[in-house]
């Protein structure tokens, strides 16, 4: 009889403990945003859920271990609302992200990205004009683009070892121009037009050696913040995956126990009354 409120014990005290995870993955996001994709309105649901979890958990622990049949109705009240809320954040996040990655080229381990390979809302809102304002204002004073330099000796390093550098998404799309553009390399964040060879991308024309400007205007760099957000919250999603398998086993077996300490809270003065009224015939001989 007490097998499940012990077990939903057990499970609440460990969703207690992946509740802190939750809590991390949105601060950790909050930190990441202030140095790449600087799009901060994802974290707080994040920590929200996660601060949910924690207060519900420890409802659940409280209701399982001294059979508070309140305790265990608003547990499983509330956890109802918080699966549906992490099942469609999971949803949500897989839809917006679904489209789009960097395109390889030939000799090089970098990525190059191109904004129409993505689609949906998140790549609509990124390309509005007043709201990609913000973000690139927010790029820009990252120094992501500073951070990119390296030097061997006291010299920049050479065009065939920056070919071999493993660019973030932001590095690619937004400190050097497109490779179709056919520029000539100085160094990272410095290219020359060389003999008069632009290609045909917008974006082309869009670059700029000014360190203040570089590509933060072009679509390659709107593409370049949506692969970061992409790669962000798909990590973020895995975490939420498992709490989500975690919390559904532990919504079942709180069912389970909800129902025990009914039936023990309604079954033991019944009980009681009819052991007390009850006589065997034999007793009256």
């Amino acid at each position: 009889m007490r097998t499940s409120n012990h077990l939903i014990g057990l499970l609440n005290f460990l969703t207690f403990l992946l509740s802190l995870p939750i809590i991390g993955g949105g601060v950790w996001l909050t930190n990441h945003a202030n140095t790449t994709d600087c799009l901060k309105f994802l974290q707080w649901p994040l920590i929200v859920i996660g601060v949910a979890i924690m207060v519900v958990s420890l409802a659940g622990f409280g209701g399982a271990c001294y059979r508070n049949t309140f305790l265990m109705w608003l547990y499983l009240f509330a956890m109802f609302f918080i699966i549906a809320a992490i099942l469609g954040f999971i949803i949500f996040a897989y839809a917006v992200t679904d489209k789009g990655s960097g395109r390889p080229l030939p000799n090089r381990l970098y990525l190059d990205y191109y904004l129409q390979d993505y689609s949906g809302w998140l790549r609509d809102r990124i390309a509005d004009d007043a709201y990609w304002a913000k973000i690139s204002s927010c790029v820009r004073d990252s120094n992501a683009c500073r951070k990119i330099g390296r030097t061997v000796g006291s010299l920049p390093e050479t065009i065939d070892m920056f070919y071999l550098r493993h660019l973030t998404p932001v590095e690619s799309g937004c400190c050097k121009p497109p490779t179709v553009c056919g520029y000539v390399y100085v160094n990272e964040t410095v290219w020359d037009v060389g003999g008069g060879l632009v290609g045909p991308e917008p974006d082309c024309a869009r670059w700029s050696n000014d360190q203040h400007q570089l590509c933060y205007a072009c679509d390659s760099c709107k593409a370049g913040v949506l692969a970061s957000l992409k790669k962000s919250w798909r990590k973020v999603s895995v975490i939420n995956i498992v709490v989500l398998i975690i919390l559904v086993i532990s919504y079942v077996v709180g069912y389970a126990a909800f129902r025990n300490n009914r039936r023990m809270d309604n079954d033991e003065p019944a009980g009681s009354a009819r052991m007390t009224k009850y006589k065997p015939r034999w007793f009256n001989i």
